[in-house]
């Protein structure tokens, strides 16, 4: 569970690929531009975590399971299992925090 320069197998990070700023499409088909707060690899998967502005008044995180299609290239994919989200969501926190007990 540590932070990723580059995705297993020798593939570029997100961060290498697109920067700080990534632009996806949301569900009513406008444009929404995310921060890339961090790429992980919890229990073999690569996973980010995105923040766009409405979110950071909040404090709120998504969290994007990461996958390469046959051409190389990155998906992001939801992550729907409450589980997986809440073990990324730690590796996150473990991440900004270590393991101190820090708000």
């Amino acid at each position: 569970m540590s932070e990723a320069n580059s995705a297993s197998g020798g593939t570029p990070s997100l961060k290498e690929l697109f920067g700080r700023t990534i632009e996806l499409e949301g569900e009513d088909g406008a444009s929404v531009l995310w921060t890339l707060l961090a790429e992980l690899q919890v229990e073999g998967r690569s996973y980010a975590v995105l923040q766009s502005d409405a979110m950071r008044k909040d404090g709120d995180i998504e969290i994007f399971r990461v996958v390469y299609d046959g051409a190389n290239a990155p998906q992001l994919e939801s992550v729907e299992d409450d589980e997986e989200w809440e073990n990324v969501s730690e590796a996150y926190d473990d991440l900004q925090f270590g393991s101190d007990d820090r708000p």
